[in-house]
């Protein structure tokens, strides 16, 4: 997968460089968080970051950049942000993205403005397992900056996974297979979060979820 950060020394130092100078947090004020959100397909994640954006209003939601076609129900500009394949490789020419990632074949991208921000906010980014591992790697690099939690949502099971993946739309039987293959793949890279959710039930999927949020929250960690 590309990552932002090439062999060109250079671009990395530049863009580190505008981060320490754009947002390096004082000596007397606690960093921002990165909450991170990954799921498989159709495991009830953007439903889940739409209630506790509502919720915690202080809450920065990051809005990614994807070639894939609208959906029913989405908004440009809220949902993601829907550009064409040539904006989209344009914008990786021009270091724009945190990281991107080839998903189903449609390109999804976390912008770099959504951590270019005060640090004291903390960022929702709802992305998926190959991107959460770029944003580790990425955080690395810029640690003081951020504090950075993993969560990843899980299904109940394969066979409510695959309920909820048919209640989208007709999906092709070789469709179907490979979003249950990937499933499995994402769900083996959960262990390496920070937290683990089951959504079996919205409601209490969504309360475990807030605790974490306002728990992370409380340890107001500082420099």
């Amino acid at each position: 997968m590309n990552h932002l950060f090439k062999n060109d020394l250079s671009e990395g130092d530049s863009l580190k460089s505008d981060l320490s100078e754009n947002v390096l947090p004082k000596d007397d004020l606690p960093k921002g968080i990165i909450f991170v959100i990954s799921a498989p397909s159709g495991t009830g994640k953007t439903t889940l970051c739409k209630m506790l954006a509502a919720e915690f209003t202080d809450l920065k939601l990051s809005v990614s950049y994807t070639t894939r076609a609208i959906r029913p129900g989405e908004t440009d500009g809220k949902s993601y942000n829907f550009v064409s394949d040539e904006v989209f490789e344009r914008m990786i020419a021009n270091n724009e993205f945190i990281e991107w990632a080839n998903v189903f074949g449609n390109k999804y991208g976390t912008p770099v403005k959504s951590v270019l921000h005060k640090p004291s906010f903390d960022t929702l980014l709802e992305i998926d397992v190959q991107g959460a591992e770029k944003i580790r790697k990425y955080y690395d690099e810029i640690h003081k900056l951020f504090n950075l939690v993993r969560i990843f949502i899980k299904p109940p099971s394969e066979e409510a996974l695959i309920e909820r993946l048919k209640k989208r739309g007709e999906i092709k039987e070789e469709e179907l297979k490979r979003r249950l293959e990937a499933a499995n793949y994402e769900i083996e890279k959960s262990r390496f979060y920070n937290y683990t959710v089951t959504n079996n039930i919205l409601e209490k999927a969504y309360s475990k979820l807030r605790s974490i949020i306002i728990a992370e929250r409380c340890k107001n960690v500082f420099l």
